[in-house]
């Protein structure tokens, strides 16, 4: 279980991008954090992967407090984390990353299924360098895949669906199913879409740094549909939604 207890982070220049955030992820669900633009959504998934260091508060992953470690010793852990725009390994392949990932020499026939299960013909990727020859999409289900076969217990993506065509769209809910179910781990989702909302069990409105609500899907979502989002001041938060 994760639980974050009032996690604040006031910059440099004294703005306050999170101020006093609270709640907790419970073991086998699928939380998703949403809300308007410049909320702090992409700032807190980074403090909870151990890219950015909270002001103050507490961060416990299976009651360990882990505020103070860092990236490296989170992943060990099992925290994963899937960036908004991911980072490219020039020199390395994609079956190389793959290896990487999952802590030990696949078979052609495992790595064959990452990629298939994110929409990528094992054929044509597997033996490809990580480079700038792949397109934005195409890396971002790299990644993905890169998740799947980490196989952690806390996955967090932020907004996965950007750059993703239709087709991989559909597939990555169904990827999130089978994380859920096949590892019995949390996944925590940063997106507006609301395809993704209506798979929460969770749902978190993040506004101006602040949790603005949270609760289940049911009680949640009414709420953020239907053109202005009454936990935002009145911001469009949700107009990205399909």
């Amino acid at each position: 279980m994760l639980e974050l207890k009032n996690i604040s982070l006031t910059v440099e220049d004294g703005a306050e991008l999170l101020n006093d955030v609270s709640f907790t992820v419970d073991d086998g669900k699928l939380v998703v954090i949403t809300g308007p633009n410049g909320g702090g959504k992409s700032t807190l998934a980074k403090v909870i992967a151990g890219i950015i260091q909270p002001s103050s508060g507490q961060i416990l992953f299976d009651g360990v407090d882990i505020t103070n470690k860092s990236i490296t010793e989170r992943a060990k852990m099992g925290v994963s984390f899937a960036f908004q725009q991911p980072v490219r390994f020039k020199g390395l392949t994609v079956r190389e990353l793959l290896h990487l990932a999952a802590g030990e020499q696949l078979t052609d026939e495992q790595a064959s299924t990452y990629l298939c299960e994110v929409g990528l013909c094992a054929s044509e990727y597997i033996d490809r360098e990580v480079n700038g020859s792949l397109s934005g999409g195409e890396i971002k289900r790299i990644e993905i895949a890169m998740i799947m076969a980490r196989r952690t217990r806390l996955s967090i993506f932020d907004e996965p669906e950007a750059g993703i065509d239709l087709w991989s769209f559909n597939n990555l809910i169904d990827v999130f199913h089978k994380l859920r179910r096949e590892l019995k781990g949390s996944l925590m989702i940063i997106s507006h879409q609301e395809r993704i909302l209506d798979v929460a069990d969770r749902i978190i409105v993040l506004a101006d740094g602040k949790v603005a609500a949270q609760g289940s899907k049911n009680h949640v979502l009414p709420e953020l549909l239907g053109g202005k989002c009454k936990f935002c001041c009145g911001q469009e938060c949700v107009n990205d939604h399909e």
